[in-house]
């Protein structure tokens, strides 16, 4: 059978849990995921997995969050005036909101802490500094 190298575009299934086993993705009931392996179209330690299956292959493969999402870094977490904030955007912890940067650039961000005068938003991607694991199945080399 032929294995997969980088270069090839692929079909996976995959279901990624945190180290409490909380599942945080699945295909399960979709489509498979396709990419193209070693293009940096998914994070790098899940991509670094692929190469050497062959359809049909299992594996778990645990990654580290610097081969996921990255470490949590404190200088995307910024304290902003609750007066700044219009009255109707909801502000509940977890509620995720688009906010401009100053060069006009679109951010994700996260309520994180709501006090009676400022509002801590949080531009980490939401499994930043998180291990992850990853259990795949190859379905197909396109």
């Amino acid at each position: 059978m032929t294995q997969v190298k980088t270069g090839d575009t692929v079909r996976i299934h995959y279901t990624g849990t945190l180290s409490d086993g909380t599942t945080f993705d699945s295909s399960a009931g979709r489509d498979p995921l396709e990419f193209t392996v070693g293009s940096g179209q998914i994070i790098p330690g899940l991509d670094k997995a692929i190469p050497g299956m062959t359809p049909g292959d299992k594996k778990t493969v645990e990654i580290a969050s610097e081969e996921a999402y990255g470490p949590v870094h404190p200088e995307a977490v910024q304290q902003v005036p609750r007066t700044e904030i219009p009255d109707h955007i909801p502000l509940d912890l977890g509620t995720q909101l688009q906010v401009q940067t100053p060069t006009g650039q679109t951010v994700q961000v996260v309520v994180a802490e709501v006090t009676e005068t400022e509002v801590t938003l949080d531009a980490n991607h939401p499994l930043a500094g998180k291990d992850l694991t990853f259990a795949i199945e190859l379905v197909e080399i396109a």
